[in-house]
């Protein structure tokens, strides 16, 4: 196995594998093993590989043989000696990773979500926002999905046409950004407004500090300050995809059956109204009003104090 590096310098990839199987196989990678994480491997043509190459590793094998989708690499030394490169797709595109023993544990955890329906609850209706991309299928779970805008959160639980429970999911990268940004609390906000509500992530917590284009303490400040913030909304880390579908199927799940016997949750879905409550008309109607009276209104966002003090008096 021979690992050179790429003279290509507008390559994300700076490493060139090459592999002695089927008459050369060469790949674009982006490190010189799997040690933490799989590695997205880009394949191309041998004629990429240079005429002079700079060696970064070369190493003897004792097997390289392709087994269906995946290539077994075999090194001849004592420690990290076993990978594989896997032919897959990836949300919907082919795609190659390298990975070791170590990497593909960590990427499919040695575990088994169960089938049965969660909280007894039979055909549960998962609200998915329309933005969602690449959404949760829940094809595993005894679940149905509708698609629709939600105000707040990817997966939502509806009753009595109420938003009632919602998830909002991350990728650590998209997690990340959106904190640094501002995003995030934003969001956090809107969620805490709901009965029940969460953010899962599909990753882990450790992965917070290996993250490399921000400072780990950074991370790790702001999610214990939205945590501190808003102790209504959990952050979840879920480890993977599977894993964090799982875990939100089966929280809208209980959040459901809470919603359906809980009587503070019944209050809090359909708040009983005083008279003066029910009595006061919403902002379209004392604009229209406002407009037969002759008052200049906007045709968007709130009316000036004195159009509803005039509304108010014309109607005691």
């Amino acid at each position: 196995m021979l690992i050179a590096r790429n003279p290509d310098p507008a390559s994300r990839l700076p490493f060139l594998l090459r592999l002695p199987l089927a008459g050369g196989m060469v790949f674009r990678t982006s490190d010189t093993w799997p040690r933490t994480k799989a590695l997205f491997c880009y394949p191309v043509s041998t004629d990429e590989w240079p005429g002079t190459p700079e060696i970064v590793e070369q190493v003897a094998l004792r097997s390289c043989v392709r087994r269906g989708a995946a290539i077994d690499v075999v090194l001849d030394r004592g420690r990290e000696n076993r990978s594989q490169i896997v032919f897959t797709k990836a949300r919907g595109r082919d795609a190659v990773f390298w990975q070791s023993p170590r990497t593909r544990k960590q990427a499919r955890p040695n575990v088994r979500t169960p089938v049965a329906r969660a909280a007894g609850v039979p055909d549960l209706t998962i609200v998915v926002d329309s933005h969602e991309r690449y959404a949760y299928k829940f094809t595993g779970q005894q679940a149905v999905t509708v698609t629709r805008a939600l105000p707040c959160g990817d997966y939502g639980l509806v009753v009595d046409d109420k938003l009632v429970a919602s998830v909002e999911r991350k990728s650590l990268a998209d997690l990340v950004g959106s904190l640094t940004s501002g995003k995030l609390r934003f969001a956090m906000a809107e969620l805490a407004a709901l009965p029940r509500a969460s953010v899962v992530v599909e990753d882990r917590y450790s992965a917070v500090f290996k993250f490399e284009r921000v400072r780990p303490a950074v991370i790790a400040d702001g999610l214990a300050e939205l945590q501190v913030r808003y102790p209504s909304v959990p952050i979840v880390f879920c480890e993977t995809r599977q894993l964090a579908e799982e875990w939100t199927y089966r929280y809208l799940a209980a959040a459901h059956e809470w919603a359906g016997i809980e009587d503070a949750a019944r209050e809090r879905i359909t708040p009983q109204q005083n008279d003066a409550a029910a009595a006061e008309p919403s902002t379209a109607q004392v604009r229209a009003w406002a407009r037969e009276e002759g008052f200049d209104v906007p045709d968007r966002g709130r009316l000036r104090p004195e159009v509803w003090a005039a509304w108010r008096s014309a109607h005691e």
